[in-house]
């Protein structure tokens, strides 16, 4: 049994962590604390596991002060704020070998899963062009670390950190990119907005969010030599954790057929292609195996590290207006 302790007690650890960690067998959940008393939390002896899912600027000294207590470490994305931070908890995890893994839990969305699978079937033939957009309608701003730039805040980092990842997942490392970020929104102190292209050859992988969008534009495209497919909506995990969902029931993960994807091949009729169910659980499951039966962890943190570069240098191309090479 896997003894688990979290830290946050915000959205991210009632509505994501704890139920998912309950939901394990082999893992129990021992305690909760705010990042305001977590170090009697992390000095605890009778804990194995760290989950820290606090406010985006408080992941590095959180997770730096558990891997130095000796515990195994979950980070909720993104993994840190910087790359140089995330270099110190790589370096440490690997002296101290304990467990670094970060909850980049939109790998396990059906409808990446659904994108995953249709472009390794080949069905799409060679990808020229790869959307994925996030959009909302939030004219107002909420009060909170979210908004503020001295706090990791902004959309960018929010949305952008889980788009950049599911590209990196898909694609690997881009050439290059190029990114546009702005405050829309009145009174916004923080990017609301974002536009950022990584070019791979001749294929283009395009990541936008908007905050001020009353049609949100398809939650995935994909545009192939021999076909192409367009998701709209969003993964139901979420909305079902946050109305209370049981995360073991049989259709916690299952999509309506409302919400397919249409794929039109460029010789055919266009069809639906039902949704591979979403299954956030998997990421604890793979955590509990890395831990039990020595297996790899669900997310290599390097990997979460390589997408806190992409975001580095986006910010950067938006301030100077121009492509970077990576």
């Amino acid at each position: 049994m896997i003894r688990v302790g979290l830290i946050g007690r915000g959205a991210a650890g009632k509505v994501f962590h704890a139920p998912l960690i309950r939901a394990v067998a082999e893992m129990e959940l021992v305690a909760e604390a705010g990042s305001a008393d977590a170090a009697d939390l992390i000095a605890r002896g009778d804990i194995d596991l760290l989950v820290v899912a606090a406010p985006n600027h408080a992941h590095f000294a959180l997770a730096e002060a558990a891997l130095s207590a000796g515990k195994h470490v979950v980070v909720d994305k993104p993994f840190t704020v910087t790359t140089a931070e995330a270099d110190v908890l790589l370096a440490l995890a690997a002296a101290r070998q304990r467990m670094l893994t970060v909850f980049q839990n939109r790998r396990w969305d059906g409808d990446f899963l659904t994108v995953r699978a249709m472009i390794e079937s080949g069905r799409l033939g060679e990808i020229l062009l790869f959307e994925a957009h996030w959009d909302r309608f939030r004219p107002a701003i909420k009060p909170g670390w979210r908004e503020r730039p001295s706090e990791g805040g902004g959309l960018f980092v929010d949305l952008g950190a889980h788009l950049v990842d599911q590209a990196l997942v898909l694609f690997g490392r881009p050439e290059a990119l190029s990114a546009d970020l702005v405050r829309q929104r009145q009174q916004a102190e923080v990017d609301d907005y974002f536009d950022l292209i990584l070019h791979y050859g001749r294929m283009r992988a395009r990541l936008s969010a908007s905050t001020l969008v009353t049609a949100p534009r398809p939650r995935f495209a994909l545009y192939g030599t021999e076909g192409a497919l367009v998701k709209h909506g969003l993964d139901p995990q979420e909305a079902r954790l946050r109305d209370g969902g049981d995360v073991l029931d049989p259709g916690f993960g299952i999509e309506d057929e409302a919400d397919y994807a249409l794929f039109t091949p460029a010789d055919g009729p266009a069809e639906r292609i039902a949704t591979v169910p979403g299954c956030y659980r998997t990421f604890y499951e793979e955590v509990a195996e890395a831990l039990l039966r020595g297996g790899p962890p669900p997310v290599d943190p390097r990997s979460a590290r390589n997408g806190l570069l992409v975001l580095e240098l986006a910010r950067e191309s938006a301030r100077e207006g121009k492509r970077l090479t990576l």
